[in-house]
């Protein structure tokens, strides 16, 4: 489960009638309670990428949102624009960066096509691509998160 995953998650136990929400998979175990005045998740937890989740009843989303964004290691390069995100050049040339890759400066991260025209999107720091959040050919929104990257 990703970031945006969790997101969604969250907006929707948010907007629910429903007070606990319960949710499990191999990678971690999240708990939500409206009535507590604490919502953590269960001690046993085990994920690449840990994340303590600890709220308010009024806005269980907006403030767990903040603290999982702030203990997600990285940072996130977003769309610049509404369009199409393409990998690669073509559908049969090797996608521009992948994960574990080391990006200058001004290298080529993807395509974002709008309107015909293909838009390059370049680094705009040096980094280390972590994780690729969207698939090829998968419309985006502007300020879609794209990428998630550490400076080097």
């Amino acid at each position: 489960m990703d970031l945006r995953e969790i997101k969604k998650l969250l907006e929707a136990f948010d907007k629910s009638t429903a007070n606990i929400l319960e949710y499990e998979n191999e990678e971690f175990r999240i708990y939500l309670d409206k009535s507590a005045s604490v919502v953590q998740p269960q001690p046993q937890v085990v994920a690449q990428n840990p994340v303590s989740v600890e709220t308010a009843p009024k806005s269980a989303t907006q403030q767990v949102e903040a603290k999982v964004e702030c203990e997600v290691e990285g940072e996130i390069i977003s769309s610049p624009m509404v369009g199409t995100f393409y990998q690669a050049p073509s559908p049969d040339s090797p996608p521009y960066v992948k994960v574990g890759d080391k990006v200058k400066k001004g290298q080529t991260l993807c395509i974002i096509e709008a309107m015909k025209i293909m838009n390059e999107l370049e680094a705009e720091f040096d980094c280390e691509i972590l994780e690729v959040l969207v698939e090829d050919g998968q419309p985006v929104e502007f300020d879609t998160p794209l990428f998630r990257v550490k400076r080097v």
